[in-house]
């Protein structure tokens, strides 16, 4: 059991949320006092405000506000899951809504780097045991005995045989004096935490209710769709209406910055408008095209960098002197999003109102952009949540929803912008490419040097420079550059990491192969002088590093691997989480085939089981399908793919089984979302090396002509 200040970024927290009137809108319903033979109560008659996180009604029922937004890693089933579990209720008795932007009393209201879980961990369980001893000391003033005498249970306080339910001491609680101090449950007593739990959204998902952005209708609402240059580079010139405006439905054309925007009274009718319009464009900047992106990136391989990221030892003095130079060059394609639910965002901007609803990752650093574009103060400007059909970083940017705002500003109508999938695949943001060479210089049969040049396309500093091989090896060198582009570029699923694992990973069992090792041993060996002499800095932890590998090890009984099934190993630490991945491949004729992956994490404690395997099969899917499928290319500033006609993604039945293990802790958590698909790409790599003798230096792979099954 530990200890904890109620005091959050140096205020306050549960008072200020008192003040604020509730902020983590998560919703119980505590049918506390009922048996289930008894009828349901009728509806509460007031409602008493604790916290931030949650507020008890007259009549047992609590509501607890989630923060953070739902982009589909499930924290809006977990994060109201911490907070129950450290209040002692039911789960069954808990109902969980969606909290809008309320930067008063939350912070980091934010769906990205897999941190939800992680930077919410302590004020979660903060909240809900601080209204737990706000309770017990309501309970214990009304029987006039000590509350270090009282205990809770399933929404009761309980003193030898009194117990009152929280519904009927709401009212005192809310009262109560906040505590300076609460004590946190001992995880090892946890009755909700690290048991399966289903999303809490799961019937409104099946069932088709409004709980995504695209669901959105208000009275009055018009349609918007955007024409926007077709290629990077290009700015609006001139546009005729004319045959826009007599599509039945059509009610407005707006022109805005460099687009033009079709206001319908339907999404059709808005899409036949926008194709109507005939525009003229114009150069503004350089049209670039991937040839010269891949030119422009191989010269920098071959640079010098102004500065190292980090440089041990003397490197290009080993290489000089070494016996022998063991180098490979690997490269990226830039890659779309692809979320399942296009871009969308609804604005009403009036004189004395601006409100704003739909999925964004970001929403407060939205509503400042916002603010900025209408020179309103943001107080005056509403932006309710809702639940995301997939972002994977798109929605960390918000431009969909400035769109929507400037549109419904000029048009003084309450508008939903819409993306098509022409829209969403060509009007960015992407991730960006990147090249990367590898050297290793061998002396007397082992590595005694390693070199990383990374470039990429917007991505600033293209490396990790600090994680594995990093103080393992007396001589270290990475070095990075940077090609500026006025293709728009951002965060994809694992920023960097998701193709630099690959890179990294495909590159060390090659290496492990030249020098005649075992691709994990090698990898173990690399970490044991990392634990027992560090060189430099050391920022990762050796110890859950060799955990996730040796129980991935040993669950895909590694080495062992029944005839004609062939493994490869991959692992990789990012978003403050260790994984250790075995893809096991067949061969069908000419073709390998991917039949399983064998996942092992270190996250810290695991809050939702069922929840988290799920987020690991699905980043082990996505980033074996991008690795294989993915790919986008540009022609004179305009991307060559608009649809899934020619986008190919991975298929169901190309899916392996993906089999998670999760090393038991009661660490606090870390990320989740991400760190599962970085090592992807690299354990199938290795697999279908070792199947076919086919090393993969580019992705897609099918670019190598073996096509996967």
């Amino acid at each position: 059991m530990s200890i904890i200040k109620t005091t959050y970024n140096r205020r306050s927290f549960l008072k200020a949320s008192i003040a604020g009137g509730g902020g983590l809108m998560l919703s119980f319903s505590w049918l506390a006092a009922c048996s289930p033979s008894e009828a349901p109560k009728a509806m509460p008659s007031e409602w008493f405000n604790l916290n931030a996180y949650l507020s008890i009604a007259d009549n047992g029922e609590v509501t607890i506000m989630s923060p953070n937004p739902e982009v589909g890693q499930n924290v809006k089933t977990s994060m109201p899951m911490i907070v129950a579990e450290e209040l002692d209720v039911k789960w069954e008795d808990v109902i969980v809504k969606q909290a809008p932007l309320n930067s008063e009393s939350f912070t980091r209201q934010v769906a990205g780097g897999s941190q939800s879980i992680r930077q919410g961990w302590q004020s979660l369980r903060m909240a809900g045991a601080t209204a737990r001893e706000m309770l017990k000391n309501a309970a214990a003033k009304q029987w006039n005995v000590s509350a270090a005498d009282c205990s809770t249970a399933d929404g009761y306080v309980i003193h030898g045989s009194d117990k009152l339910s929280y519904g009927e001491i709401a009212t005192m609680a809310a009262g109560m004096k906040v505590p300076e101090e609460v004590k946190l449950k001992d995880p090892s007593t946890y009755k909700i935490i690290g048991t399966d739990r289903g999303n809490v959204d799961i019937e409104g998902i099946i069932t088709g209710k409004p709980l995504f952005g695209v669901d959105t209708r208000k009275e009055g609402m018009q349609y918007a769709v955007v024409l926007r240059p077709p290629a990077f580079g290009l700015k609006l010139k001139s546009f005729d209406d004319t045959e826009a405006r007599k599509v039945n439905g059509v009610s407005d054309v707006i022109q805005f910055e460099s687009k033009v925007a079709v206001l319908a009274n339907s999404t059709w009718a808005a899409i036949k408008g926008q194709r109507a319009l005939k525009a003229e464009w114009e150069k503004d900047t350089m049209l670039e095209s991937t040839s010269y992106h891949d030119k422009t990136m191989r010269a920098m391989l071959d640079k010098k960098a102004a500065e190292p990221k980090r440089s041990d030892g003397n490197a290009r003095a080993q290489l000089a002197s070494a016996d022998k130079v063991f180098e490979k060059v690997y490269e990226a394609p830039f890659l779309p999003h692809n979320a399942m639910e296009p871009m969308n965002f609804y604005a009403h901007v009036t004189a004395d109102k601006a409100e704003f609803i739909g999925p964004v990752q970001t929403p407060e650093r939205t509503r400042s952009q916002i603010a900025e574009l209408l020179g309103r103060p943001e107080k005056d400007i509403t932006l309710d949540l809702t639940r995301m059909g997939g972002g994977f970083g798109r929605r960390l940017y918000g431009d969909f929803a400035l769109e929507a705002a400037a549109i419904s500003n000029l048009s003084k109508k309450p508008v939903m912008v819409v993306f098509t999938r022409e829209d969403d695949m060509t009007a960015g943001t992407y991730r960006p490419a990147a090249k990367y060479k590898f050297k290793a210089a061998i002396k007397d049969g082992n590595m005694v040097a390693y070199h990383l040049v990374g470039a990429g396309v917007n991505m600033g500093n293209a490396t990790r420079e600090n994680n594995f091989p990093a103080s393992t090896l007396d001589h270290y060198l990475v070095e990075s550059h940077n090609l500026e582009s006025n293709i728009t570029t951002g965060a994809w699923r694992a920023p960097i990491t998701n193709f630099l694992a690959f890179a990294e990973q495909s590159f060390f069992d090659e290496l492990a192969s030249e020098l005649g090792k075992d691709p994990i041993q090698f990898r173990l060996d690399l970490f044991a002088r990392a634990k027992e002499n560090p060189v430099g800095e050391l920022q990762y932890d050796v110890d859950k590093s060799v955990g996730v590998i040796k129980l991935a090890a040993e669950k895909s009984n590694w080495g062992n691997a029944p005839e004609g099934v062939y493994q490869g190993f991959s692992t990789y630490y990012s978003h403050n989480t260790y994984v250790a991945e075995v893809a096991e491949v067949i061969m069908q004729g000419n073709t390998p085939v991917v039949k399983r992956v064998v996942c092992a994490i270190d996250c810290g404690i695991v809050v939702n089981p069922v929840g988290a395997i799920n987020q690991v099969q699905g980043g082990v899917i996505d980033g074996i399908g991008h690795a294989m499928y993915g790919d986008f290319s540009f022609e004179n500033g305009q991307p060559q793919t608009r649809n899934f006609d020619k986008y190919r993604l991975i298929r169901m039945k190309e899916s392996p089984e993906v089999e998670v293990h999760f090393v038991k802790s009661y660490n606090d958590p870390t990320g989740l979302g991400e760190p599962a698909l970085p090592p992807a790409g690299g354990a199938i790599a290795n697999a279908i090396a070792k199947a076919t003798g086919k090393r993969f230096y580019k992705q897609p792979f099918i670019k190598e002509q073996i096509v996967l099954g």
